[in-house]
Parts: structure tokens; C-alpha cells; sequence
């Protein structure tokens, strides 16, 4: 047997164990967390997925999900769409126009947003950016409160909204650099054709550049959403935790599943304990089902891959 032939199949053996051990350990962790959550289930007196109230300390115990998930949803959700645009037009820009020198310095920039720790961002969001957005949200429920998400009698800057401009800056690097590297990937030769055409810039990047990395953006996007989905620390800090779901998002209130988990587990009783991992539970369901969700819709685009 050639050196070569046993170099590739002791390549497959490690890839194929490798990806038999990820299985194996979301698998577990999916049994641990059902396993330490049954008792806290069994225990609660209201429906789990449907129950606005998180009060498992109470006697009988009385928790749901259901605001947590909206909360978690909503601002990752909001963050995405906020974050998207900007980390396409920035990539882009770096790209495709920019100067050599100022590419480089603006990569670095975004980059370092990313290096950036999340409780710098939850004190900067809680000491000053949150006081900054009680003019924005009066600003936007003034003149934007027809719109349900701008509406509502009351407004805050430790809203929903809040947490989701402060998740978009985080996401923002993350974006913006992997969609930068898949630009950078496109081949010389589909620019060079287009160039040849006779085409401007903007028509090569619409004709050559998008539908190449079509795939990788939208990876880049699950991507981020991943991490908006569970963060903790700066949402934990910015968000104030009344309860009850409300779509106006200039309201102050919400809460997340990540960040219930971090303001409560020091304080939660053996009940408690079980119900926050039974939250966290229904956020590894959630994560898994946006990335099957990404893969399956990058499946389908693969005509530039």
C-alpha cells in the first residue's frame, strides 16, 4: 500500500471519528440536560412552553418559558437585522474599494470589536448607552408609534431594542469578517470577465461577487445570530426584568433565556436549578434548529461552491 492511499484513509478514520465524537457529545448534553430537568418539570403546576411567570422558588412552583424565548428571539432576531446590512456594506467596502492601507487599518478596527469582552459592553450599554437610547425611544415612539414595535405608553432605555443595538455591535465583527474572507475567495477570473464586459464596479460585485459568496454570507449571518442567541452578560446588565410579553420593544422589560439563567442560578433553589437548566434545554433546541435551518438553506446555494 502507497504512503499516500494510507495517509487518506487514516484521514478519513480521524474525520469520521471526529465527527462521531460531536455527535456524541451534543448528544449528551442534551441527555444531561433532560435528565436534570424532569424533576423541575414534573414539580411545575403550569405549562412550561406557554406560562408567562418565572417563579419556580414559589410553593407550588410556577415557571414558563414562554417570555424568556420571546425576549431571547426578539432581540436576536432584531440584532440580526440591524447588524447584516452594515457588516455586508463594511465588508464590501474593504474589499472592493478601500485603499490598500486603509482596508488593512479598517479590518483591524472591526476586528477588535470582536476581542472586546461582553461585560465591557454590558457596563457601557447599562452606564451610558441606555441613557442615550431614552431619547431614541422617544424620538421613534413620537414620530414612529404607529409602527406596533415603536407603540406603547411607556418608554425606557433598558428596553428590548437596547439589548438588540448593543447584540448588533457584538455580532457586527463577526459578520463582517467572514463575509470579508469569502469575498476575498471569489475568483480573479469572474472579475476579470466582468471588468472585460465592460462592467462598473457595483455591476461586477452584483454579477461576479454576491453570487459567489452567496453561501458564505448566509453562514455568516447564522453565525452571528448563534452568538446573539446566547449571549449573556451585556443583555443580563442591560435588560430590566419586568415581566410579561409585550411586542413594544421601547418598553422597559424583556428578559432572555441566557441572561435569566445568569441572574438567577446563584440565588436558585434545587427546583430552581432544575428549571433554568430546563430553559436551557429549549435554548440548545433553539441554536440547533437555526443552524440545521443555515445549513439547509446554504445546501441550497451551492451553485458557486
Amino acid at each position: 500500500m502507497s504512503t499516500g492511499r494510507r495517509g487518506d484513509q487514516i484521514f478519513a478514520l480521524t474525520s469520521r471519528a471526529s465527527g462521531i465524537a460531536l455527535l456524541a457529545v451534543m448528544a449528551a448534553i442534551a441527555v444531561f440536560l433532560i435528565w436534570k430537568a424532569i424533576p423541575a418539570l414534573q414539580a411545575n403546576t403550569a405549562n412550561f412552553l406557554t406560562e408567562q411567570e418565572w417563579n419556580p422558588n414559589a410553593d407550588p412552583p410556577v415557571f414558563g418559558i414562554a417570555q424568556l424565548a420571546y425576549g431571547t428571539v426578539m432581540t436576536s432576531f432584531l440584532a440580526l437585522l440591524m447588524a447584516t446590512p452594515v457588516a455586508f456594506g463594511i465588508a464590501l467596502f474593504i474589499s472592493f474599494y478601500a485603499p490598500r492601507r486603509l482596508a488593512a487599518a479598517l479590518g483591524y478596527l472591526v476586528d477588535l470589536l470582536a476581542a472586546v469582552p461582553s461585560i465591557v459592553y454590558g457596563l457601557w450599554g447599562l452606564h451610558y448607552f441606555s441613557t442615550k437610547m431614552d431619547d431614541v425611544g422617544r424620538f421613534l415612539n413620537t414620530y414612529f408609534g404607529w409602527i406596533p414595535l415603536f407603540g406603547g405608553d411607556s418608554v425606557g432605555g433598558r428596553s428590548l431594542l437596547t439589548a438588540s443595538v448593543i447584540l448588533a455591535i457584538m455580532i457586527l465583527p463577526i459578520i463582517s469578517s467572514l463575509t470579508r474572507e469569502v469575498f476575498l475567495q471569489v475568483p480573479t477570473a469572474h472579475v476579470e470577465a466582468a471588468l472585460a464586459l465592460g462592467a462598473t464596479r457595483w455591476e461586477v460585485i452584483k454579477m461576479a461577487v454576491l453570487p459567489f459568496g452567496r453561501s458564505g454570507m448566509i453562514s455568516a449571518a447564522m453565525l452571528g445570530l448563534g452568538r446573539a442567541l446566547g449571549e449573556t452578560i451585556a443583555v443580563a446588565m442591560v435588560l430590566s426584568t419586568a415581566g410579561g410579553i409585550s411586542i413594544h420593544i421601547l418598553k422597559d422589560g424583556g428578559n432572555t433565556i441566557a441572561a435569566n439563567i445568569a441572574n438567577s442560578f446563584a440565588e436558585a433553589g434545587e427546583t430552581a436549578r432544575g428549571a433554568l437548566i430546563a430553559s436551557g434545554l429549549v435554548l440548545f433546541v433553539i441554536t440547533l434548529i437555526v443552524n440545521m435551518t443555515a445549513r439547509a438553506i446554504v445546501a441550497r446555494h451551492r451553485e458557486f461552491a
